[in-house]
């Protein structure tokens, strides 16, 4: 990041969730004055107290240096953190709706709040992944509101909307914040723009600018481009196991052509996460609502839900009958370095294995707490790698850490009851596996 002078903004939050947190924390970092705002007042207090409500790798050491250095600060008061500021993020949470709609009640309430106590003008940001013509309603809202009269004896209070979508993997946030392949901002006009680039000026890296609408189309359409990408992959694996064909050779094949590339083209047991099913799913919706039939993301979600069935089928196979078998699990996050259990394939199969009489044992280093939240008793939770392998039927693993990827072969051999393994993510080569006296499933590799 290069060390030249820029101009220094009061910025706010509204929302400590994954991406307020790790946005703000990361431009209070490269400079920026930064409070974050929550109406989550347990959750505001744990976090000035240095306990961090999700686990992203530095996160919480990074949060403490600005703390530390008076650029990042906590509070529950929105009328504060808005009038202390002169560009607002919003960065709520847009969960999905029962219909695949995104649930906009709480970036509306923002822009309601923001509205009701700001009496100077703002830029406010829209941060959170929202539907291709949510600034035009956050505007009208705003506009809305200062005309009641609500605060400032009805003045009317100046602002500019911006779309700066986010573009980060859980995981490794931090990193694709401060080092992005690219910052994109929907704006209406250069005032807006000029501020923008302000705050990115210490960031190298391209700058788009577009409108509004094009800005928020494009955090949609790259999610359900890479979440097709893995789809594919996952279509392409089932015709590999069908013909005898590899799917690893094949996806190296298709990817050394630099229009594909390899990236996410790893067969396995399907995406999850708080990012791609919703996305796909709202980006459905919208192009539904605008008078388009999106079958191509519609069969999207159909082989990502099949990836799962298929993976449970090669379980039942390997094993037979599932009922009164003991199987250990390892990883339960959707993917690896995060504690993230929204949408993680681990919870349909392990309900699955649940529900046919099978006792699941399972271990993840840092999911636990979060999956306890999902699966409740339907498992038990181990504390390290090998715990769940004593007298297990077999061992299924479901997320890609890295300490699975190098463990004890002798000890899981002695462990296991049946030298059984059944690889969601295809960490190891089925010859290997072979030599180690190891009976080894995979995915795709026929």
């Amino acid at each position: 990041m290069p060390k030249t002078k820029f101009k220094k903004h009061q910025l706010a939050f509204i929302g400590a969730g994954y991406v307020g947190l790790v946005s703000g924390t990361a431009l209070a970092e490269i400079g920026h004055q930064v409070i974050l705002v929550d109406n989550n007042k347990e959750k505001i207090a744990k976090l000035k107290k240095g306990v961090m409500p999700i686990y992203e790798p530095g996160l919480d050491k990074l949060v403490a240096k600005n703390v530390k250095a008076k650029r990042l600060s906590f509070t529950s008061s929105l009328k504060d953190a808005v009038n202390d500021s002169d560009v607002i993020f919003i960065a709520v949470n847009t969960p999905p709706l029962p219909t695949g709609k995104a649930d906009l009640s709480y970036v509306a309430a923002a822009a309601r709040e923001i509205a009701e106590v700001a009496t100077s003008y703002k830029v406010v940001v829209d941060k959170s992944t929202v539907p291709v013509q949510t600034g035009e309603r956050v505007a009208q809202t705003i506009t809305q509101y200062t005309k009641r009269g609500l605060h400032n004896k009805g003045a009317k209070i100046d602002f500019d909307i911006v779309s700066n979508p986010e573009f980060l993997r859980e995981g490794s946030a931090i990193k694709d914040f401060l080092e992005p392949d690219r910052i994109v901002v929907g704006v209406s006009n250069q005032r807006a723009e000029k501020i923008m680039r302000e705050i990115y000026a210490p960031i190298d890296a391209p700058f788009v600018v577009t409108d509004v609408k094009s800005a928020e189309l494009i955090k949609h359409a790259s999610n359900s481009f890479l979440a097709l990408k893995i789809s594919f992959a996952n279509a392409l694996a089932k015709i590999c196991e069908l013909s005898g064909a590899n799917i690893d050779r094949v996806a190296q094949g298709m990817g050394m052509d630099s229009r594909i590339n390899t990236h996410f083209l790893n067969a396995g047991i399907g995406y999850g996460g708080s990012c791609f099913p919703k996305d796909v799913s709202a980006f459905i919706t919208i192009a539904e609502e605008l008078g388009y039939k999106f079958g191509l993301l519609e069969e999207v979600e159909k082989i990502n839900q099949q990836a799962r069935e298929s993976f449970l089928l090669k379980v039942e196979q390997a094993l037979w009958v599932i009922k009164g078998k003991k199987i250990a699990v390892w990883g339960l996050a959707f993917k690896p370095n995060t504690d993230d259990m929204r949408n993680a394939p681990s919870v349909p199969i392990i309900e699955h294995l649940h529900a046919d009489g099978a006792t699941v044992h399972a271990y993840d280093p840092e999911a636990t707490a979060t999956a306890k939240i999902e699966l409740g008793n339907k498992l038990t939770y181990c504390k390290n790698m090998y715990e769940p392998l004593k007298n297990a039927d077999a061992l299924v693993i479901l997320t890609d850490w890295d300490e699975f990827k190098e463990p004890n072969w002798d000890k899981v051999s002695k462990l296991l009851k049946n030298p059984i393994i059944i690889d969601g993510r295809n960490l190891f080569s089925p010859s290997d596996m072979s030599a180690k006296g190891l009976v080894y499933h995979s995915v795709g590799r026929g």
